[in-house]
């Protein structure tokens, strides 16, 4: 059974298509048009707009906190209660090093505010404090897959090797557009949505 959506589709694998072709249009978007440099780095409304200029289309809880609780495999997300609270709270995170900001998309992670699609909202998001704080953004072709969700999956408890692999990627060609394509394109991906390479849309 597919997710209530705007395009009226009914089945999950055609919903999942379309979510990545328009999502990943959209993206591009994002990249292209300047917005995501007008975005405050590093708040939550930054990856509010993120979130619904990706999914606005397709869904009409785009940019919108759940009103659910939520889980993957044994790990529940923030309890939809105490969302809030902790949104405010990782808003005042510092970010200054690499340390701090990789510490933020953790908390953030966990936190977890929408109902659908927020690990590619929340990479975007990330590489975006990185960026202003840095002046660096990771290069996501170079991220496992495996290692990457398994390290996520750690992170709550023990963030150093998320930090290790994230460390080890890192680079300071960040106003390339392919990186920032062939990003997408694997942070897509490592949710199991490979259909469409953006550059082709």
């Amino acid at each position: 059974m597919a997710l209530e959506n705007k395009l009226g589709l009914t089945s999950s694998a055609d919903l999942a298509r379309e979510e990545e072709r328009i999502s990943k249009k959209k993206a591009l978007e994002l990249f292209e048009n300047g917005m995501l440099d007008k975005l405050e780095a590093g708040k939550f409304s930054a990856l509010k707009a993120i979130h619904k200029y990706l999914f606005d289309e397709i869904y009409d809880f785009a940019g919108e906190i759940r009103t659910v609780n939520i889980s993957k495999g044994n790990f529940r997300f923030a309890p939809m209660m105490y969302l809030e609270v902790a949104l405010a709270n990782i808003d005042k995170m510092p970010q200054s090093t690499f340390d701090e900001i990789v510490e933020k998309y953790v908390e953030m992670n966990i936190a977890h505010p929408f109902r659908e699609g927020n690990g590619r909202s929340t990479r975007i998001w990330l590489d975006l404090i990185l960026k202003k704080e840095l002046h660096k953004v990771i290069d996501w072709s170079r991220v496992d897959k495996e290692d990457y969700l398994l390290a996520m999956e750690r992170s709550p408890i023990k963030d150093i090797e998320i930090k290790h692999i994230l460390n080890a990627a890192l680079t300071d060609d960040i106003n390339s557009r392919e990186v920032y394509m062939k990003g997408i394109d694997h942070s897509y991906y490592y949710e199991g949505y490979n259909v469409f390479k953006t550059e082709e849309l």
